[in-house]
C-alpha cells in the first residue's frame, strides 16, 4: 500500500512539473503577443475616451455660443426664454449645413450610427467607414448643437469605430483581432458617454459583437476601464441622475405593477421605433414626389423642429433637463404624457429627416416620461402599498431604453451605474425583461437590427442568415474541366447561371430551384456582336458540395471565435 501511494505521489509530481514547463512555454512563446494585444485595447479605450469627451463638450460649447445659454443642462428653461423666430431659425441652418455636408460626402445622404458599426462586426471584419464616418459625426454634432432632437452616444460609437478600423487597418488585423479592437473600442465609448464601465464592456459584446466570449472579455474591459477614466478626470467619480428619494420597492405587492409597466413600455419602444422609420419612409415619398434635392431634406426637417421648439423648447438635443424633471417626479401627469408624445414626434422627424445623431438618449427620455406618467397613476390608485413614483420613472427609462437598443442586461447595468442605486434593481429587472420579450417580437429584435433588416442585412437572425451574403462565387468556384463546357452551355441556354461578385445568398436558391449539381459562372464585361447584349462566357463552376462545405467552414469559424 506505501509503495502504491509513493507511485502516486510520484506520479502526481511528475504531472504538475510537466504542467509548469507547459505553463511557462506558453508564457514565453503567447504572453507578450496578449500583453501587446491588451496594450493596444488601452490605447483604443483612451483614444475612444477622448472622442467621447471631445464630442460632448464640442456639443455644449457649440449650443450655448448658438442659443446664448450660459448652462446647456438648463437649456430648456433658457430656450423658452427666447424670440420665437431663433427657436426657428437655429434648426434651419443646421439641417442646411448638414444636408449640405452629408450630400457632399455621403453616396446616400445617410448619417452613420449604431447599425452600420454592428454591420462592420458581423460582415467587414470589424471595419467601418471612415470618410462616411466622419461627414456622419460632423452632421450629428451640428444637429445636436442646434436643436436636433436626437442622441450623441450612436455619433460616440461609430466614431470610436473609425478609431478602431484605422488601427485595424494600420496592424492588417484580421477579421477576429478586428472585432476584438471594435469592440474594444465601442465599449470604451459608451463607458466615457455615461461614466459606467461595466455597461459599457457588456453594450460591446451585447448589441455590436453579439455574443460574449472570455478571451474577448479582458481587452474589452481594459479598454472600457481607459474609457471611463478619461470620463473621471473630466467630470469626476459623479452619476448622471440621483434618486431624489429612497427606491423603496413593497416587493411582492407591487412587482405586478413593474410587470405591466414593463409592457406598456415595450409598446412604446416599438412606437418610437416604428414612427421613425414610417417617417423616414414618408419623407423619401414626399422628397421623390416634389423633387427636392436630398441636401434639403434635412433642411425641412429643422424647420418642423423649430415649429415644435416654439411650445415645446424640452425637445432640444439630448433632452437632459427634461430627464431629470421626470426622474425627480417634478411634472404633472398630463405633462408626462405630452411631452412623451411630443418628444417621440421630434424624434421621428430628426432621424427620419436624415439629420444627425442616435436614440439612445431620447429612448431614455422617453422611458423616463412613460414611467414617470404611470407611476403617477400607479402610486395615487394604490397610495398604502406603493413605493414612489419615480421609481416607476427610472424602471421606465431602463425599459424603454432596453427595448430600442435591443439590450437588456447592459441597459439594466447602466440605469444602475447612472443613478448608484443598486436598490431599484429589481423593479428595473422586472420591467425590462418584460419590454425587451415584447418589443423583440414585434420588430426586429432592436432599433439597430431593424434598420439593417430594412437594408436586407439579415443580422438579426444570426450568423446562419448573414454569412452566406458574405462569401463570393469567385471564392468558391472551380476552373473548367474539359468536360464543363458542353454541359455550362446547355445550363446557360436555360438561364442558369451566375457571377463571381455574387453571393452564396443568390446561388443557393439557384441550386434548390434548378435541381443541378453545378451552375455555370460567368463574366458579363463582354457584349454580344448581334444583340449588344452582354455576352455570357464561362469562366467556371460552382457545384452544390463546394458552396455547402463553404458556409459550414464559415460557420464553423463563427462558432470558435463567439465559444473562445
Amino acid at each position: 500500500m506505501a509503495r502504491f501511494e509513493r507511485s502516486a505521489l510520484s506520479e502526481y509530481f511528475a504531472q504538475a512539473k510537466a504542467s509548469l514547463k507547459d505553463a511557462q512555454r506558453v508564457l514565453v512563446h503567447r504572453g507578450p503577443s496578449q500583453l501587446q494585444f491588451w496594450l493596444i485595447a488601452m490605447i483604443i479605450g483612451i483614444l475612444a475616451g477622448f472622442a467621447a469627451l471631445f464630442f460632448r463638450k464640442g456639443i455644449t460649447a457649440l449650443q450655448g455660443a448658438v442659443y446664448g445659454a450660459e448652462d446647456v443642462d438648463y437649456l430648456h428653461s433658457f430656450a423658452a426664454t427666447l424670440p420665437w423666430y431663433v427657436l426657428l431659425l437655429v434648426p434651419v441652418l443646421g439641417g442646411l449645413i448638414v444636408g449640405i455636408i452629408l450630400h457632399r460626402f455621403t453616396p446616400d445622404g445617410r448619417v452613420r450610427s449604431v447599425a452600420d458599426v454592428i454591420e462592420g462586426a458581423a460582415l467587414r471584419d470589424g471595419r467601418v467607414e471612415i470618410r462616411e464616418g466622419l461627414a456622419s459625426a460632423c452632421a450629428s454634432f451640428l444637429t445636436l448643437s442646434t436643436g436636433g432632437s436626437s442622441g450623441r452616444e450612436g455619433p460616440v460609437v461609430h466614431i470610436a469605430g473609425m478609431i478602431s478600423t484605422w488601427i485595424s487597418d494600420r496592424i492588417r488585423a484580421d477579421g477576429v483581432t478586428g472585432r476584438d479592437l471594435l469592440g474594444c473600442a465601442v465599449a470604451a465609448a459608451v463607458s466615457a458617454s455615461f461614466n459606467a464601465p461595466i455597461a459599457g464592456a457588456l453594450f460591446a459584446m451585447e448589441v455590436v459583437l453579439r455574443h460574449f466570449s472570455v478571451n474577448t472579455f479582458a481587452p474589452i474591459v481594459v479598454a472600457s476601464v481607459a474609457g471611463t477614466v478619461i470620463n473621471r478626470l473630466e467630470y469626476g467619480d459623479v452619476t448622471e441622475f440621483v434618486l431624489t428619494t429612497p427606491g423603496a420597492l413593497q416587493f411582492y405587492v407591487e412587482l405586478p405593477a413593474f410587470l405591466i409597466l414593463g409592457l406598456i413600455c415595450g409598446v412604446v419602444a416599438v412606437v418610437l421605433m416604428r414612427s421613425i422609420f414610417v417617417t423616414d419612409r414618408l419623407g423619401s415619398a414626399v422628397q421623390s414626389a416634389l423633387g427636392v434635392p436630398r441636401w434639403l431634406r434635412p433642411t425641412a426637417a429643422g424647420f418642423l423642429l423649430g415649429m415644435i421648439a416654439i411650445w415645446f423648447p424640452h425637445i432640444i438635443g439630448v433632452g437632459y433637463e427634461t430627464t431629470v424633471l421626470a426622474l425627480s417626479g417634478q411634472l404633472l401627469l398630463s405633462q408626462a404624457i405630452l411631452f412623451t408624445i411630443v418628444k417621440v414626434a421630434a424624434v421621428s422627424i430628426t432621424m427620419g429627416g436624415r439629420m444627425g445623431g442616435g436614440v439612445f438618449s431620447p429612448s431614455l427620455m422617453v422611458g423616463a416620461l412613460t414611467g414617470l406618467a404611470f407611476g403617477l397613476i400607479a402610486t395615487n390608485l394604490l397610495p398604502d402599498v406603493s413605493g414612489t413614483h419615480t421609481l416607476y420613472a427610472f424602471a421606465g427609462m431602463g425599459a424603454v431604453a432596453a427595448a430600442v437598443l435591443g439590450a437588456p442586461i447592459s441597459t439594466t447595468l447602466i440605469v444602475f451605474e447612472l443613478t448608484g442605486d443598486w436598490q431599484i434593481g429589481l423593479a428595473v429587472m422586472v420591467s425590462v425583461s418584460m419590454s425587451t420579450a415584447l418589443a423583440s417580437r414585434l420588430v426586429d429584435r432592436s432599433f439597430f437590427l431593424t434598420q439593417l433588416e430594412k437594408r436586407d442585412i439579415h443580422c438579426a437572425a444570426g450568423p446562419q442568415a448573414y454569412l452566406l451574403g458574405t462569401l463570393r462565387v469567385g471564392k468558391v468556384m472551380r476552373p473548367l474541366s474539359a468536360s464543363d463546357p458542353e454541359s455550362a452551355q446547355l445550363l446557360m441556354d436555360e438561364g442558369i447561371a451566375i457571377s463571381p461578385t455574387a453571393t452564396l445568398e443568390a446561388a443557393l436558391p439557384i441550386f434548390d430551384r434548378a435541381g443541378v449539381e453545378f451552375i455555370p459562372v460567368v463574366d458579363e464585361e463582354e457584349l454580344s456582336e448581334e444583340t449588344g447584349e452582354p455576352k455570357m462566357t464561362p469562366i467556371g463552376v460552382i457545384h452544390h458540395i463546394d458552396a455547402l462545405k463553404a458556409y459550414n467552414r464559415a460557420l464553423v469559424a463563427i462558432a470558435a471565435e463567439e465559444h473562445r
